[in-house]
Parts: C-alpha cells; structure tokens; sequence
C-alpha cells in the first residue's frame, strides 16, 4: 500500500503506533505538541535534512537502516555538546507512491536508535513531496553541566577521539562502485556507531571543545580551529587501518586515509583537553592543538579532500 492510498492520517496512525516513549516523554505523539520533560531548565537543540539521493538511497540501505542514520545525525549533535539526548521531532515529505511500510521502517529505525540512548520519537509532520525528505531536530538536555563549545580548545591542548573514523566514508565508496563488501564497511555507512555517552563524559572531564565529524575529520576540526583561533594538528598514526579496509583501498585504488582524514558519517567524537588529563579507554589522543591557524597532518597541508560540502560535493 502507498502512503497516498493509506493517506496522512493513517499513515501517521501506521507510525505513531510503532513509537515508544523515553522517559523524558511526559506527552507524546496525538495532540498539537508534544511535552518532554527538561530537568536542567535548558534545552540542547540541533537539526539536520537528509534528501533521498543526496544523504541517502533507498537502495543501498532498508528504511530501517534509514532512520538509524538520520536519528545518528542528530543525537549526536547533541552529545558533542556534552548533553544528554531526550527527544526527536521528525518531518517526513514523501512522494505519494512511497510504500507505506517502508515508512513503517522508517519509524523504527528512528525510534531504535533514540531508544538506544533514553530518548524517544515525540512528534513532527509529514506531506508530499516529489523528493523523499526527512527533517530530524533534536533536544537535549544538559544535566547541569556547562555546553562544551567549538570555541574553547587553546594552545598546548590534546586532541582525542572517541568512536572511529573513515568507516562509513570507505562503506560509501564501495556501495557508489556497485558493492556490498565487506560487510564491515558496508555496515559502518548504513549504521553509524556513535559513542553517544563519551559526549557528556568528555564535558565532565574538562573538555575544552567537542564537536562529532559528520563531513569529514579534518573539514569538522577545521571548525573548532577557526572558532578557537588556534592551529591543530592531526598525527596519522594515531588511527587504526583495519585490513577490510586497506583491501577495499587498494582493490578501489583509493588511498585509505582519504576515508579517515576526509570521509564523514561515522559521527566519533573530537574533543580538546587540557594536558595531562587521564583519558578513559573510550578516547586516545590523536593530535595536539598549537598556536596559529588551519588543520594540518603531521605538520604538513594535507593535499586531499578534506571533507564534504553539501554545495559543492
């Protein structure tokens, strides 16, 4: 059945049925507006637009698959400002011949991954569209602690990662080559692995910057180093290369840095802190912050790409 054959109102009534409510929901889907509880008395708040094409393609990934990515996207926006996730709005624009369950698939993906971290799917829109468009904005909340900001890191600061990068970047070369191996990569780009939790852990720790790389780790530092007016430097050794992944290098003949340094949705997080703080297992030190301007790679001007533009990729 089509969304335009069930109709708005079913089609909500198909969704909302497959929603669950996190504990910060007081009021959920069915009324004008939703009510989610905000503790702290401040609300973290962050959107993102995945286009049909653009973000995604439906046939390199389920609508399950779907909306773990676009809940990703944004619950880790949230963590990188060292708060808590609580709820998600989503706004889906769909052609009228879009099967209802791929909606339905949908529904539970976005609902899976916010579940995974205590929040839930509390409300949003849906309309027509010629372009399938899904709009996901996201809260938070900051459990007392002070933001972490993208303007904070200073000279002489570490820079550490949590999560990985270049996964999904080198899952997306492969599946835009007209393949589904290794599943390692592939499934790194459907279903990003977001270290949610090292977001406020970091804030507690005295992190002095965070921010999640969603386009492209030296594009995604390049924001902190601009914000803070400071130079950071990324040591390329510091990075695991996993043989799936140097295979799928050299059978693509790409080199495999290029996922790591300029390839984006894997969403780890890169955070600034002070020398000589005890990192947990979570985080290693993968570069340092200096005095000056710009990202460079041991030193040097990284000559690739340095990440995605949505205007210009």
């Amino acid at each position: 059945m089509s969304v335009a054959q069930d109709g708005e109102f079913g089609l909500i009534a198909r969704v909302t049925a497959r929603l669950t409510a996190g504990p910060t929901c007081l009021l959920g889907p069915g009324d004008d507006a939703a009510l989610v509880a905000a503790p702290d008395g401040r609300v973290v708040a962050s959107t993102d637009v995945l286009v049909d094409g653009r973000h995604f393609r439906r046939d390199w990934g389920s609508g399950n698959d779907i909306g773990h990515r676009a809940a990703a996207a944004n619950l880790a926006d949230i963590a990188a400002m060292g708060a808590y996730p609580t709820a998600l709005l989503v706004a889906l624009c769909a052609p009228p011949d879009l099967d209802a369950a791929w909606a339905e698939e949908l529904a539970d993906g976005l609902s899976e991954e916010a579940e995974s971290v205590g929040a839930s799917v509390v409300g949003g829109d849906m309309s027509a569209s010629p372009t399938l468009t899904i709009a996901v904005t996201a809260l938070g909340d900051m459990h007392g602690l002070q933001p972490v900001l993208r303007s904070g890191a200073r000279p002489g600061d570490v820079l550490a990662m949590a999560g990985r990068v270049g996964f999904a970047g080198a899952g997306y070369t492969v599946l835009s080559r007209g393949f589904r191996t290794p599943k390692l990569l592939v499934d790194a780009y459907r279903r990003p692995q977001v270290p949610y939790q090292q977001g406020p852990i970091a804030n507690r720790l005295g992190a002095t910057s965070m921010i999640d790389i969603s386009d492209g780790l030296l594009a995604d530092l390049g924001h902190i180093a601009k914000a803070s007016r400071v130079a950071i430097d990324v040591h390329r050794d510091a990075f695991d290369l996993p043989d799936q992944m140097r295979d799928a290098a050299t059978a693509l003949g790409v080199d495999p840095y290029s996922w790591i340094l300029g390839g984006g949705d894997d969403h780890a997080l890169c955070a600034t802190f002070p020398a000589g703080v005890a990192l947990p297992a979570e985080w290693r030190q993968v570069g340092t912050v200096r005095e000056g301007a710009g990202v460079t790679v041991d030193g040097d001007a990284w000559e690739g790409r340095l990440g995605w533009d949505h205007f210009k990729s």
